[in-house]
């Protein structure tokens, strides 16, 4: 039996995942982004309406690299005790110094910061300079799990690494796998790997919207069919 973790930026998003019997729930905002910090609404009304599954808010205050400045540090502070005082399960962050290492006074902040909640270290961890020493780090800081794709476009291409990752990782940190899983190659990926969560996104374009001449962008939401087919594949 494996865990799953459904990622969604909207409210309709994390109700049915809640609904679907997924053990977690990242919330986060601009997922097309690769996931921004939630605004206070946003993670009231998910956390009013989600009452299974644990939802644990991603912390990242830009978009770009995982180098974060002094401001931006207070930032992500203030963002943990926000989420933590509204009721969330969790946080996910991550911070990097130049060298690509684990910025260990960053994160330390930040799981001090959570008060006792579970952390989770995201996909800054797919970027760093050795993965396998950041695990040691995380280990020593307090992390409780760490996402990754084990440097790879896709858990199924960096499942050598992911294997590694979890050997090494042992009972000490949980090691989370993401990347492009869907309900056709999850199985693969917990075989493969020795994992025995997994993260997923799964997406589809929203209504349609009458084309204008200033563009907006287009709105994704969570495929109800496919995390559903995800989660069953996978237990």
């Amino acid at each position: 039996m494996a865990f799953v973790e459904l990622s969604t930026d909207t409210v309709d998003g994390a109700i049915a995942a809640d609904r679907l019997g997924a053990d977690r729930v990242e919330l986060c905002a601009a997922g097309a982004l690769g996931g921004l910090t939630p605004g206070p609404g946003l993670l009231a009304a998910t956390l009013a309406r989600c009452t299974r599954a644990g939802v644990h808010v991603l912390i990242r205050p830009r978009d770009g690299g995982f180098r974060y400045a002094p401001a931006d540090v207070d930032a992500m502070l203030a963002d943990v005790r926000h989420a933590v005082a509204a009721g969330a399960a969790g946080v996910v962050v991550g911070a990097l110094t130049a060298a690509g290492e684990v910025d260990r006074v960053v994160v330390g902040e930040l799981v001090a910061a959570a008060g006792g909640r579970e952390v989770t270290f995201h996909r800054a961890i797919d970027v760093c300079a050795d993965p396998l020493v950041a695990l040691e780090v995380l280990a020593e800081l307090g992390v409780r799990r760490v996402l990754s794709s084990g440097q790879a476009a896709t858990a199924v291409e960096g499942a050598p690494l992911l294997a590694r990752m979890t050997e090494e990782a042992g009972d000490r940190v949980t090691v989370m796998a993401c990347g492009g899983i869907r309900p056709h190659n999850v199985r693969q990926v917990l075989e493969a790997t020795g994992v025995r969560h997994v993260h997923a996104a799964p997406r589809r374009p929203a209504e349609q919207t009458p084309a204008t001449t200033v563009d907006f962008g287009v709105h994704a939401t969570l495929d109800v069919r496919a995390a559903e087919e995800l989660i069953a594949a996978a237990r």
